[in-house]
């Protein structure tokens, strides 16, 4: 049960790695390419304000770190030849399953969805981060870059 254990532990600390990864979708964070690029710069008043959760999809990393630790630890420990095999397949099976859980919960992150009318009248939705807070009437800048849409104060 100790091996289980450790290799839950091991999968938490890969999926946690791995949620560095993301690309921001914040008001204050840049990505290195984002900096030092040129954005074109909206004015508009905040109509709406939704909380929702940014769930990037699984990257298999935390599925694959599981399926491979959760078959030694089952292969190594129960039976011998063939009963071996059978546990680690079905570690695997587990493990990966657990990886994956761990990445979702790991990954899983407060956005919120912002409705702007820009000065042009146009009514845009943007979701991102919710590391700033909004409410209806606020005037905002919309920054629009090569990849990328951002509300800020």
């Amino acid at each position: 049960m100790r091996v289980v254990g450790t290799a839950l532990i091991a999968s938490v600390a890969a999926s946690l790695a791995l949620s560095g990864c993301e690309t921001p979708t914040s008001a204050t964070t840049f990505t290195p390419a984002q900096a030092q690029q040129a954005q074109v710069v909206e004015i508009g008043v905040v109509e709406t304000v939704r909380p929702v959760t940014i769930q990037p999809g699984p990257s298999g990393v935390g599925a694959v770190s599981g399926a491979a630790l959760g078959g030694i630890a089952a292969g190594s420990n129960i039976g011998r030849g063939s009963g071996s095999v059978a546990a680690g397949i079905g570690g695997a099976v587990l493990g990966g399953m657990a990886g994956n859980a761990v990445e979702s919960r790991v990954t899983r992150r407060a956005g919120l969805e912002i409705g702007v009318r820009l000065e042009s009248g146009q009514l845009i939705s943007v979701t991102q981060d919710a590391d700033q807070q909004f409410f209806p009437g606020d005037n905002v800048r919309v920054l629009w870059g090569a990849n990328s849409v951002r509300v800020s104060r």
